[in-house]
């Protein structure tokens, strides 16, 4: 990938146009079956560049209570945009279309109208859950029902695509837009492609270059795309294996238990008492890295970058981990255990 970021033919794609970047852009359009990409350094300022681009100032944003736009973009639908989240909790761990359906206000002259709906797949949140195709095309369907149009956060669609075997181009029907990142599980150092009909496209371009979206020769970046899109597509079922062996070490845990992961992202939680930055701290004494999603979650992601050999050792240092936190809580006695380890 260095090799192909060092060696990338490049323009000004300001003034003329970048190569590189107009085929990564052309790449992708074409793989989900868009009429035209467009490149950003990353997700989150596509995901704003849809927003902008199908969406109404003074209008409401339909979206799930735990999605990336909601929680990790810094309210940027609401600071730049003008719109008003309205978040939905369905039933499991992620919404669905019976969710979405009940929580849509009536039309009313005291409530704002539903403009745009925004779905993610993978939900990073829910552990890297699929949302299957039927699915998405459930709550599609409700949107267009009440007026709004869709975009799909799809940063790691990738994965999606890999797990359940549905054709990127099969998600991507179902929406107006969708925006796909390339620092995820392609490895790239940078870089997302907002993908949709050409002149919504061409409306989340003028608020690229609002946001300084707008690079001289980006095709530095999207060579490392591209690179990883050719190269590093199909292994991402590798990725998946490792989550699956890492989660199962894991999961004889004395007092923990792990959300079952269907793509790269392992979600652990943790029995009531218990810290998440204390075994985190643990770990990363014993080199493994983990992230604090909540004070009682932890999350681990695997990539690439990880062997199958580090995959089983990162599984006995945090099970190691996870159960001495637990045991230096002192008298655990009277904590439900399961059969097997984990809480019940």
């Amino acid at each position: 990938m260095r090799q192909a970021i060092a060696n990338a033919v490049v323009g000004d794609d300001y003034l003329d146009g970048d190569p590189t970047t107009r085929r990564l852009e052309e790449e992708v359009a074409r793989r989900f079956g868009k009429e035209r990409g467009l490149f950003f350094p990353s997700g989150t300022m596509a995901n704003q560049g849809a927003i902008w681009a199908l969406g109404e100032p003074g209008t409401e944003l339909y979206v799930d209570r735990h999605a990336h736009i909601v929680d990790r973009e810094l309210a940027a639908a609401s600071a730049l945009a003008g719109m008003q989240l309205r978040t939905v909790e369905g039933d499991g761990p992620m919404m669905d279309a019976a969710a979405l359906e009940r929580t849509i206000r009536h039309p009313s002259p005291f409530f704002p109208r539903a403009t745009l709906l925004c779905l993610e797949n993978t939900h990073n949140s829910a552990g890297g859950m699929v949302i299957p195709r039927a699915g998405i095309q459930a709550m599609s369907q409700v949107a267009r029902q009440h007026g709004m149009r869709v975009h799909l956060d799809g940063a790691r669609l990738w994965n999606a695509s890999v797990a359940t075997g549905t054709a990127l181009a099969e998600f991507a029907a179902l929406a107006d837009t969708v925006m796909v990142s390339f620092s995820k599980g392609l490895g790239a150092p940078a870089g997302a492609v907002l993908v949709g009909e050409a002149a919504a496209i061409a409306r989340a371009d003028e608020h690229r270059k609002r946001l300084g979206g707008v690079m001289r020769q980006s095709g530095i970046l999207a060579a490392g795309c591209l690179h990883g899109l050719e190269h590093h597509l199909e292994r991402l079922a590798v990725d998946h294996h490792h989550a699956a062996q890492f989660a199962a070490t894991v999961d004889r845990a004395i007092a923990a238990s792990v959300v079952p992961p269907e793509t790269n992202i392992v979600m652990i939680d943790l029995a009531p008492g218990m810290s998440a930055h204390d075994v985190a701290g643990r770990a990363r004494e014993a080199g493994v890295a983990m992230g604090v999603w909540t004070s009682t979650r932890l999350r681990t992601v695997f990539h690439l970058d990880v062997s199958a050999a580090e995959v089983e050792r990162a599984g006995e240092v945090v099970l190691a981990a996870l159960d001495e936190s637990w045991r230096a809580l002192g008298d655990t006695s009277e904590w439900p255990v399961a059969e097997g380890g984990g809480t019940p």
